[in-house]
């Protein structure tokens, strides 16, 4: 029996699953992905390495606690710095790829504010809850500092696509939570720093999340102005 089937209809399925196959290749992203994500997780141990090595070879200076501490906060920020970045950079270049680096960025944010904060509580005050409420008491800069990591607790434990999708629209409003941590997080540093005159790098870093949130305040105030406008031609 001759097949009733015309060459339009057998096409049918093949364009279908053509452009199935399109799809699920643009949700896993180019080729490369994998591989560059792996170069950027591993790039991304650099500063505990550096630390462990400096350990190892006893060039942790006179002050092993500090160094630690001091190493682990400036890489929370330059970390929380580029995860910001993520989408300006990806706007203004049209480069979507970037946006499958960002949750990778900001767990390495949370990582290294876990490494600081571990280190005070447990090799500076070594868990004296007195010690540390002293502290709170007398450097405003420890304060700020425990509120930017205590946000960053939630962020970091809804970055799963899981949960994304099961929160909804409350996750992008949660993760939002990440621009009162930037200015939490330079409070923090520059605060730290004044005590001791030397405001090179909070005035950089500064300048860097000034920019970062200026971006976006900017884009939200264009997208209110164009909305008001369009509403205003309507009526």
């Amino acid at each position: 029996m001759e097949s009733t089937t015309t060459p339009q209809a057998d096409a049918l399925p093949r364009a279908i699953l053509a452009k199935a196959g399109a799809r699920a290749a643009s949700a896993a992203g180019p080729r490369w992905l994998p591989w560059a994500k792996a170069a950027v997780f591993v790039a991304a141990l650099y500063p505990l390495a550096r630390i462990v090595l400096f350990g190892f070879t006893d060039r942790l200076g006179a002050n092993p606690i500090e160094f630690i501490t001091r190493s682990t906060g400036l890489w929370t920020l330059v970390f929380l710095c580029i995860t910001l970045a993520v989408t300006p950079l990806r706007r203004l270049t049209g480069w979507n790829a970037l946006i499958r680096f960002r949750r990778l960025l900001g767990l390495y944010a949370f990582f290294y504010a876990a490494l600081h904060f571990t280190t005070y509580v447990w090799f500076d005050k070594w868990f004296d809850v007195a010690a540390m409420l002293k502290d709170v008491g007398k450097r405003p800069f420890i304060t700020v500092g425990f509120a930017a990591f205590v946000l960053l607790i939630p962020l970091a434990a809804t970055s799963t696509r899981a949960m994304a999708r099961r929160l909804g629209r409350r996750w992008q409003t949660l993760h939002r939570l990440v621009y009162a941590i930037g200015v939490l997080a330079i409070l923090h540093f520059w605060w730290m720093k004044a005590g001791k005159h030397d405001l090179v790098l909070p005035k950089l870093y500064g300048a860097i999340m000034l920019v970062l949130l200026g971006w976006r305040a900017g884009v939200w105030l264009l997208a209110r102005w164009r909305s008001a406008r369009s509403g205003a031609g309507v009526a």
